[in-house]
C-alpha cells in the first residue's frame, strides 16, 4: 500500500490514500465482521421518506410515516400470523 501511495500515479495514490485514512475501519471489520449496513440502511430509508414526504402540513404526519416505513412488519422481516 505504501508502494502505491509513493508512486506518482493518481490512479494509484488516491485510493491509497483512501484505504489508509479508513484503515482503522477496516481492520475492526476484518476481526469482528460486524459493519453499520443495518443503521445505514435504516437512514437511507428515513431520508427517503421524509423527502416524500416533505410538504405535509402536518409534522406528526411525517414522523408517522417514517415509524411505519422503517418497522420490521413493513419491511417484510415479521409474520402477520
Amino acid at each position: 500500500m505504501r508502494r502505491c501511495a509513493d508512486a506518482d500515479l493518481p490512479e494509484l495514490q488516491r485510493p491509497a490514500t483512501t484505504v489508509e485514512t479508513w484503515w482503522p475501519e477496516i481492520l475492526a471489520f476484518l476481526h469482528t465482521g460486524i459493519t453499520s449496513a443495518g443503521s445505514d440502511g435504516t437512514k437511507r430509508v428515513i431520508k427517503t421518506i421524509g423527502r416524500d414526504a416533505y410538504g405535509f402540513r402536518n409534522p406528526g404526519s411525517q414522523r408517522l410515516r417514517t415509524r411505519c416505513a422503517t418497522t420490521r412488519r413493513a419491511r417484510g422481516l415479521l409474520d402477520a400470523r
